[in-house]
């Protein structure tokens, strides 16, 4: 969700149970105007919180004006001091991915984990336990790229590709209309896209360039992992993923308000193709 419009995003996302306490809203919307400033970005999002056992994390991004580009993210305890994370990377991916069970909410907390390798010793070959330590801050940047890759999304039209490429915020966007709001095929994952590049050009006949250079949500595996509802008297549409429970996106149709937010353990639900 905009930092630029932070209370009224976490009105409409309010239906969730999703909240936060009046000081912190507080502090959120100065520290996040100072952020966008000291680090000069064109806008800046606030991402959501991930809930640890002994302090949550909050968590922003920042944006540059090609809105596709790599997003900074940052992260804070206090919502005051604001902490840049490292780009996430797949050695960072495949270490974190063995790790369960909750966040502690100490960055410089180590996971232990315990691994076998093989040895060679001379024609000997051994199975050696080697303990495997992983920082919590690891884990962090590992779960966000995750989540951003699988369920952070936007409305058709909100962005516009130009002909030379870079993405840029649709001023002219005044929201989707009822009867597309119902739909998932007017929603799009906020990222560079992955499965359009695969589409034949018959399949791409009926596509905008400029609109539909994302990919949609109707194709998304497992079928179902996407739960819509209309809320406040068809004013509000509400999407929550299944597949990691605690994301929740709104969009008010006819309007430019749009946002999501992350409000969860930072644990994927594994189960979902099983409980469809």
């Amino acid at each position: 969700m905009d930092a630029d419009s932070l209370l009224l995003s976490l009105e409409l996302a309010s239906g969730s149970g999703q909240g936060l306490s009046p000081d912190r809203r507080a502090s959120l919307l100065t520290s996040l105007m100072l952020v966008k400033r000291d680090y000069r970005y064109d806008r800046v999002l606030f991402w959501g919180r991930i809930l640890g056992l002994v302090a949550d994390y909050y968590i922003a991004q920042g944006l540059s004006e090609d809105q596709l580009a790599p997003r900074k993210t940052l992260y804070s305890l206090n919502c005051t001091e604001w902490s840049l994370l490292p780009p996430a990377t797949e050695e960072m991916v495949a270490q974190s991915s063995v790790v369960k069970g909750r966040f502690m909410g100490d960055p410089s907390y180590e996971y232990e984990h315990a691994e076998l390798q093989k040895v060679n010793e001379g024609e000997k070959v051994f199975e050696e336990e080697i303990v495997v330590q992983i920082k919590e801050e690891t884990r962090l940047v590992s779960v966000i790229d995750q989540i951003d890759k699988a369920v952070a999304i936007i409305p058709r039209g909100a962005l516009f590709k130009t002909p030379f490429g870079p993405t840029h915020v649709n001023r002219t966007f005044e929201g989707l209309s009822l009867s597309e709001a119902k739909k998932l095929s007017s929603y799009f994952h906020f990222r560079e896209p992955v499965e359009l590049k695969n589409k034949t050009l018959l399949e791409k006949a009926d596509l905008d360039p400029s609109l539909d250079f994302m990919d949609s949500l109707e194709h998304d595996i497992p079928k179902g992992s996407w739960s819509i509802q209309m809320e406040r008297g068809n004013a509000l549409v509400v999407l929550r993923s299944l597949l990691w429970p605690g994301l929740t996106f709104y969009h008010a149709p006819r309007t430019k308000n749009y946002g999501y937010i992350y409000v969860g353990t930072g644990e994927k639900n594994m189960d979902l193709p099983f409980m469809l």
